[in-house]
């Protein structure tokens, strides 16, 4: 355990792993079979637009009460809840691909299934590891996040791809089937009483209100470390991901079939891993700020690459690069995100970073679907991936205070009286 990362160790961050892994993994199988079955109905890009934007929409309605929620109700009841209803979509899809249904609105629904699940589910477990590790361990713990994350985007979309031809109703179920394991793991977990948020007041004694929805907001805001990191992951993803319109290429461009899909979707993982596996080698000890930098360019570069390419194994490489530096790049937002937030405020902090990981994932897989719908396919990716570049750029000039982060182990939460005085500024 202590070679995969020293956070295993602990039995509770063990089980919560776990779970994570289930989890991504069946939104992942997920995924990759909708966005196969939607394409195949009508052969339609804006339809696969369309199915990222009924994932956004309730992540973006729901996250932020959902974070105030992680705040106030034991965390771990909230993620096996959210992974129930992961499994009953699952089953639903089941359901519908059984039958037949060739509508569309049936998926679209489905998948704003998945989206709730996703909005009342990840502030809550992305909370969870600050209060399951020593401080000392977590920077291993935010990394074994990320490749149980990565684990999932490899799994799924493979067992999705591989099993699509069988059935996709078996991928369906698969999923579900995950969800419910995960779900487990969750309710065996026994979290120290102070990984327990008790239904209560918030810090001036007034029940949950509309400022304590928003105080998360609030305070990324206007910490600029925290507003930097989060908006450029945003901004980078949602003009660089291509993620959304793999089912094109792999059908059209690169003709690979519903297996070549899986094995797409699957690349940017295996690239995200083997950084991982490097980085609990060599965890990041300096210059982090400019480190962001950089690889953020590197993915934006390697999404130009991945939308002139015409060689399947070329396409693999380019995805598996972006997946290797975009590694990088959440390890050090989501360990600023961890060390940047006071504990009373991290359900809410995360809900405010699921907004933009989501707006950058769904929103930005209707962006995609939209651009090659007015543009093509080619041009929309390749015109993302050259912003993604001018953004890394320039984004230095903008958060001096990011470009200048060292060493991450330094970085704090505000101190009170600078937060007031900022927020009155």
């Amino acid at each position: 355990m202590r070679r995969l990362g020293p956070a295993l160790e602990e039995r509770d961050f063990r089980l919560w792993w776990l779970a994570l892994l289930g989890m991504g993994t069946c939104l992942q199988m997920l995924e990759v079979a909708i966005g196969w079955e939607v394409y195949a109905l009508h052969r339609s890009t804006l339809d696969l637009g369309l199915i990222g934007l009924a994932e956004f929409i309730p992540l973006f309605v729901l996250a932020l009460p959902a974070g105030h929620l992680a705040d106030r109700v034991p965390r771990r009841l909230i993620f096996a809840g959210a992974l129930l209803l992961g499994a009953g979509v699952g089953v639903g899809l089941a359901l519908v691909s059984a039958a037949g249904t060739t509508e569309v609105w049936a998926y679209l629904a489905l998948a704003m299934g998945a989206g709730i699940a996703m909005a009342l589910g990840w502030p809550a477990a992305r909370a969870m590891p600050p209060t399951l590790v020593p401080l000392e361990l977590l920077q291993s713990a935010m990394t074994l996040r990320s490749i149980a994350s990565q684990i999932g985007m490899v799994v799924g979309p493979a067992l999705g791809g591989l099993l699509y031809g069988v059935s996709p109703v078996l991928v369906y179920l698969l999923a579900a089937g995950c969800c419910l394991l995960a779900c487990l793991s969750v309710m065996l977990m026994h979290p120290h009483p102070a990984a327990e948020i008790s239904p209560g007041v918030d810090e001036s004694g007034s029940s949950a209100t509309l400022k304590s929805v928003l105080e998360g907001l609030r305070f990324v805001g206007r910490t600029q470390i925290l507003l930097g990191a989060i908006l450029l992951d945003l901004l980078a993803v949602l003009f660089g991901g291509a993620v959304a319109l793999l089912p094109v290429f792999a059908s059209s461009i690169l003709h690979v079939g519903a297996t070549g899909l899986g094995v797409l979707r699957a690349a940017p993982a295996v690239g995200a891993l083997l950084a991982a596996a490097v980085l609990t080698r060599r965890p990041l000890r300096a210059r982090a700020g400019r480190t962001l930098l950089l690889v953020v360019g590197l993915y934006g570069a390697s999404i130009i690459v991945f939308g002139l390419s015409r060689v399947f194994l070329i396409s693999l490489l380019a995805l598996a690069v972006s997946g290797f530096v975009d590694l990088y790049s959440m390890n050090i937002r989501s360990t600023i995100v961890a060390l940047a937030a006071p504990d009373r405020l991290r359900g809410r902090v995360n809900a405010v970073e699921m907004v933009f990981i989501s707006a950058s994932n769904q929103l930005g897989a209707f962006e995609s679907g939209l651009a090659a719908y007015l543009v093509g396919t080619i041009p929309a990716v390749v015109g993302g991936g050259a912003i993604t570049v001018l953004l890394a750029l320039t984004w230095g000039r903008i958060f001096p205070e990011l470009a200048q982060v060292d060493r991450l182990e330094d970085v704090r939460p505000p101190e009170p009286a600078r937060a007031e005085m900022e927020m009155v500024a």
